[in-house]
């Protein structure tokens, strides 16, 4: 019997990394998964993998989270195949590389508020008449510690993610009264994103990991996900407005990053 038996989840970004992760530790729970990804291969892995693996039912669905009619879409997919919607995770996000605030593109910042703004408060808006359905909505919005401390050459991700904990707060105190809880998650994990960027810049990830209190980056299935899953579940039932930090303690101090860049 896992703590999320009988619940319904989405989780955009599922196909890899953090949100692999997190679909992961939900499933472990006993929550059926609907896995919004972009990337037809990886989500169609992260779904048979699920169902496979933990026995719950998982469904795949091509979701480009910029577009409004298709994160419409994926929330009335969720709550058609599960009959309810109790957790919303919204992950996804598509890297745009590293660039000076003067050299940013106004594309570039539209395109971070896309991805990370509206597709939440989308999904949301689509989302809440199922959430209040039970007395078990959860929100669950990824946000990052580059925009808390404001990490040098990630204006566009920063900006957009600071955003995302303002609608998450704005959300969890209009929502409240009605058992919604919405908290944000910053992870800090040995994401797709991170791979990268340790593969260009192989000193300053060294230095990172070096610093960070627990000596490591975490695991997104075994350290991420779990935070997720208390959130998602009733221990937390109490819990909204927040912003945990599942960092090994990396923000106690900040982190050292200062990427490589033209």
């Amino acid at each position: 019997m896992g703590k999320l038996d009988g619940r319904a989840a989405i989780v955009t970004g599922a196909g890899m990394g953090v949100g692999r992760g997190i679909a992961g530790a939900l499933a472990r729970e006993g929550a059926d998964v609907l896995v919004a990804e972009i990337d037809e291969r990886a989500g169609a892995d992260t779904a048979r993998w699920l169902r496979e693996t933990w026995g719950v039912r998982a469904r795949f669905v091509h979701t480009d989270v910029t577009r409004q009619s298709q994160v419409e879409a994926m929330v009335d997919t969720a709550v058609a195949e599960y009959g309810r919607l109790d957790i919303l995770v919204n992950n996804a996000w598509r890297g745009q590389g590293y660039a000076r605030l003067e050299k940013t593109s106004p594309e570039n910042m539209s395109a971070g508020f896309d991805m990370a703004v509206l597709a939440a408060f989308w999904a949301m808006q689509r989302a809440y008449p199922a959430l209040v359905a039970h007395g078990t909505g959860r929100v669950v919005n990824l946000a990052s510690l580059n925009g808390v401390n404001a990490h040098m050459y990630s204006v566009a991700y920063n900006a957009a993610k600071e955003a995302l904990r303002a609608l998450t707060r704005t959300a969890a105190r209009e929502w409240a009264s009605k058992q919604v809880c919405c908290n944000v998650i910053c992870p800090g994990a040995q994401s797709a994103a991170y791979q990268r960027v340790v593969e260009a810049n192989p000193q300053m990830a060294a230095t990172m990991a070096a610093a960070n209190p627990m000596g490591r980056i975490g695991d997104p299935l075994e350290d991420i996900g779990p935070a997720v899953a208390f959130l998602a579940g009733d221990d937390a039932r109490y819990v909204t407005g927040n912003t945990l930090f599942v960092d090994g303690g990396a923000h106690i101090n900040g982190v050292q990053w200062a990427p490589e860049v033209d």
